[in-house]
């Protein structure tokens, strides 16, 4: 990477942290995680259309900035930090990807303009579930019947699924694995909310019974769009876990400074000293092998350094809020200190697109085999 391009790169997180401290500090937070939609519509509209970030990995043509994956992965990094309540990455992070990986331009032309701008929120079901994309383990079929598709299934976790107004599916046709954009308006579709561990991302169980569906691409000619889609939504979902597994680092060390024991700091203690630097190497470690990810190019490469970003990002991120959560104390425990909400966007990111041990199995399974997916269901 040049020295311009890492400017560049650092700008856009300035940008970025400055508008999250300013209009999304945990008092917001806070609000938006309690209310029904889960987020505020003045916020997602500030980072759509006046910031253009939904924008950035967008194609020019179809209005957006024409970047990549660095800049967006620093976006999601600064988003996690924040605990960042909206729908940023199932609109940005797996909605975008699936239809540019859909290879249908006129779909593209009809979508991409409505999320780029955030006059629209989309959501991605991949399999009904939050596991990782999978064409064995797809919970939704389509019946084509005289007049055009219809949805029949059910989809039980869906990240914002119960406010997205474009619903993307993988579907099984007679042909095989197929993408269909829903409406949220649709007959037939039903939408519940789910109580979830993390509070500040939501999660939907969606019912589709003969739910009018339009077939996005060739029929049954998904799956390599998907593959592509579910990497790239893997390596946000990396990135958002290193920006939150630094914010809780940071809160650690500055809280070490200050809290005074016995006369002195705690961070002067061994023990604690000892805590913050693994801290740091996890972090690093995640670093690392986010930004690796965000470079490599589409392909086996992709899967790999996805999957190792992914069992990386999710163990460090876990390891370093507890340990946070630990430094803090009692205090760090308490409803009051945010501590608590960055250990349960930890365990639940944990289980958003393959847990660690799906990644760990993936892993072995294209050192071996070549294939992306593990043995198994």
């Amino acid at each position: 990477m040049s020295t311009a391009e890492q400017v560049d790169l650092d700008d856009l997180r300035t940008a970025v942290r400055e508008f999250l401290a300013a209009r999304s500090p945990s008092s917001a937070v806070r609000a938006a995680m309690d209310s029904p939609a889960g987020y505020d519509d003045r916020i997602w509209r500030e980072l759509t259309a006046d910031l253009g970030l939904a924008a950035i990995a967008v194609p020019e043509e179809f209005g957006g900035a024409g970047a990549g994956m660095p800049e967006l992965a620093v976006v999601f990094e600064e988003m996690g930090a924040a605990l960042l309540c909206a729908p940023f990455f199932t609109t940005v992070g797996l909605a975008i990807p699936t239809l540019l990986g859909s290879g249908d331009a006129e779909a593209m032309r009809e979508y991409l303009p409505v999320l780029v701008d955030g006059s629209a929120t989309a959501t991605v079901i991949f399999n009904g579930t939050l596991d990782a994309w999978d064409p064995r383990t797809m919970t939704l079929t389509a019946r084509h019947d005289g007049t055009g598709y219809r949805l029949h299934g059910n989809a039980d976790r869906v990240l914002d699924g119960h406010t997205a107004n474009i619903i993307l599916a993988a579907a099984n046709t007679s042909a095989g694995t197929s993408l269909f954009a829903v409406d949220a308006t649709a007959d037939g579709l039903t939408r519940e909310a789910l109580a979830t561990l993390d509070r500040t991302r939501k999660i939907a169980k969606l019912a589709f019974d003969g739910v009018p569906a339009r077939l996005i691409g060739g029929d049954g000619s998904a799956a390599a769009g998907l593959q592509r889609a579910y990497h790239l939504a893997v390596i946000a979902l990396a990135a958002e876990q290193l920006g939150a597994a630094q914010r809780c680092l940071d809160m650690a060390v500055g809280y070490a400074k200050e809290r005074i024991q016995f006369g002195r700091a705690i961070g002067s203690f061994q023990a604690v000293k000892h805590r913050c630097a693994d801290m740091l190497v996890l972090v690093e470690g995640a670093r690392s092998a986010v930004q690796r990810a965000a470079e490599v190019p589409d392909g086996e490469q992709q899967a790999v350094a996805a999957s190792v970003a992914k069992l990386a990002c999710s163990e460090a991120f876990l390891q370093v809020a507890l340990d946070s959560m630990r430094i803090h104390g009692g205090i760090g425990f308490t409803w009051e200190h945010d501590a608590h909400l960055y250990v349960r966007r930890a365990k639940a990111t944990q289980l958003i697109l393959g847990s660690p041990d799906y990644h760990a199995q993936r892993l072995a399974a294209l050192a071996t085999t070549s294939s992306p997916w593990p043995e198994g269901p």
